[in-house]
């Protein structure tokens, strides 16, 4: 089969009637490109008709693949499954729900071309609730810039275009997607941002809350911690010792002064315990950071868990995705 151009990766959770129009959309703004195509609809266990208009679609269209996740894993993963599957030197991102707008892909195609690794979507005119959806959004985006150092608007836009490069290393968990423009800053790429169209959802139900921006800001620590401390946790976990010798050091002192100045014994003072137990969680902490280090080897030396198991594929070729280790098929059509 015939390499495309540009693979255009959309997760599904109960779409149905939104799909058709995105179709029709998305086959019109990227016959504006003149270059070959994919696109890729990941089923991430729809409960109504999804599946079944998806693979209408793919019937008629062999440019449409289509991967049925076993069940809902979340959007995450379903975009891990899309990335693995495309086969495009340009990977764009899009919901499936319409309110992003298709017609602005060729814009950020046409500025990755201008050198760019990551071209970030930014709804500078949202269509949403300003309590529960835009206010949170302000917050997160805010702090996600703040203790990333990438500073961005609209980390939760999902319409982004990306070379193929920059996700060839990336690995999803959680809430990350939304994070992948942190990832290609680090590893030295160019990531800049693109205002773009945002609509009011006509059909369906959001799938987004407030519960989803605590679970952001909990994986926000964890990629600040593993891309800072990832390849040496004894760091952080060594300081943290030091601070409790530290701690149990002017402890030892104060119970040593009280005893010989003001004649309180060891036993009457708190400061003795404070010592013992803080030299004690000192020698802990040291542990746990070579303990650490020794799994941090083990990850980066044999790590090869899927995040999600691929149910049916339609109008893929028998080779192999893009990698083969993260995506186990249960039915090949």
């Amino acid at each position: 089969m015939e390499r495309p151009y540009v693979s255009v990766f959309i997760p599904v959770f109960n779409e149905e009637e939104n799909l058709q129009p995105l179709y029709e959309k998305l086959c019109q703004a990227l016959e504006q490109l003149a270059v070959s195509y994919e696109i890729i609809l990941i089923d991430d266990g729809s409960t109504d008709g999804s599946f079944h208009i998806m693979r209408q679609l793919a019937e008629r269209d062999p440019r449409v693949k289509v991967l049925q996740l076993s069940r809902n894993y979340g959007q995450t993963a379903a975009m891990a499954a899309g990335i693995d599957a495309a086969r495009g030197d340009v990977l764009v991102s899009l919901d499936a729900d319409l309110q992003n707008d298709p017609a602005d892909i060729p814009r950020l195609i046409e500025k990755l071309e201008q050198g760019y690794d990551v071209v970030s979507g930014w709804r500078q005119q949202r269509k949403d609730k300003w309590l529960t959806r835009r206010l949170p959004s302000i917050i997160a985006n805010k702090l996600i810039s703040l203790i990333s150092g990438v500073k961005l608007h609209d980390y939760g836009c999902t319409l982004k275009a990306y070379r193929r490069d920059v996700l060839k290393t990336v690995r999803l968990y959680g809430e990350m997607h939304r994070f992948i423009p942190i990832y290609a800053s680090w590893m030295g790429g160019r990531v800049v941002e693109l205002p773009v169209q945002h609509h009011r959802r006509h059909a369906g139900q959001s799938k987004y809350g407030l519960k989803r921006t605590i679970k952001v800001i909990y994986d926000l620590i964890t990629i600040k911690f593993m891309m800072s401390y990832m390849t040496k946790p004894l760091y952080i976990f060594g300081t943290a010792g030091m601070l409790a010798f530290g701690v149990a050091f002017l402890a030892s002192v104060g119970a040593i002064y009280q005893k010989l100045v003001l004649g309180t014994s060891f036993i009457r003072t708190p400061l003795t315990m404070l010592a013992m137990i803080m030299f004690v969680l000192g020698i802990q902490l040291f542990l746990l950071g070579l303990i650490a280090e020794i799994l941090v080897r083990t990850y980066h030396e044999s790590q090869n868990k899927p995040i999600y198991i691929v149910k049916t594929r339609l109008n893929f070729s028998d080779q192999p995705v893009a990698d083969e280790r993260a995506i186990t098929s249960w039915n090949h059509s």
